[in-house]
């Protein structure tokens, strides 16, 4: 579950500019979607506890799924495949490949998909540091349950302008979300994914596809997992 600036400081009774002040001077975890902060529940209730914060609305309550909309990140990865050796100035390029084979979609949608991708700030870029970014149309949509798709690209050279911790951005995770609500929860699960799997020293190891995936399916199996404990 993500939640905005504006949640964050009533979670924590304090104004919005405290928790900017957060994010440049105290490590408070955050995401940058179409310029604007978001965060994940589960990094900021860790980073608060580990500070003795303590919140003041129910906005930091256990959540009563870490799995809301049943996106399975391995099925939509098989779709959206493992791009490798991209240059970067052919990144827009295999989006529209992608948006091509987008399952489930018909061709007008999918010809909607590439003009809004290909328009100025069509993609979101979202870096995330370590070389990571997760980038994404930036008009969310809802295609169905049945749709959606996500891609690796592994870049040959940095793409131009993305960087945020001094690492050229090599290594993008391209996802359309069926819903509004599966936006969220993928990129959430995303960021969680590399910050918190083998993944990173796969990918510097060069790793196969087959090792990729049974991280993503792993992933996915650790959030299952979680469901079922918090119904139990």
């Amino acid at each position: 579950m993500y939640l905005n600036l504006i949640q964050i400081a009533e979670s924590f009774g304090v104004s919005e500019s405290v928790v900017e002040g957060w994010i440049r001077h105290e490590g408070l975890p955050y995401t940058l979607d179409r310029n604007r902060y978001i965060f994940d529940r589960a990094q900021v209730a860790q980073w608060a506890a580990a500070r003795g914060l303590a919140a003041q609305a129910g906005f930091l309550a256990p959540e009563s799924s870490v799995f809301a909309t049943g996106c399975q990140m391995e099925s939509l990865l098989r779709a959206g495949g493992i791009w490798r050796d991209i240059p970067a100035t052919k990144v827009l390029d295999v989006f529209d490949r992608i948006v091509a084979a987008l399952p489930a979609a018909t061709p007008p949608v999918r010809q909607l998909l590439a003009r809004r991708l290909r328009a100025k700030g069509g993609v979101t870029w979202a870096p995330i540091g370590g070389g990571f970014a997760l980038p994404h149309p930036a008009t969310r949509i809802a295609l169905g349950r049945d749709s959606g798709t996500l891609s690796l690209l592994l870049l040959r050279d940095g793409l131009p302008g993305q960087e945020t911790d001094g690492i050229p951005v090599t290594r993008l995770f391209f996802f359309i979300a069926p819903s509004p609500r599966a936006h969220l929860d993928l990129l959430g699960r995303l960021s969680h994914l590399i910050a918190h799997s083998p993944l990173r020293d796969l990918l510097s190891s060069n790793a196969k596809d087959d090792e990729i995936f049974i991280v993503v399916s792993t992933a996915d199996a650790a959030a299952h997992s979680s469901v079922r404990e918090v119904k139990s």
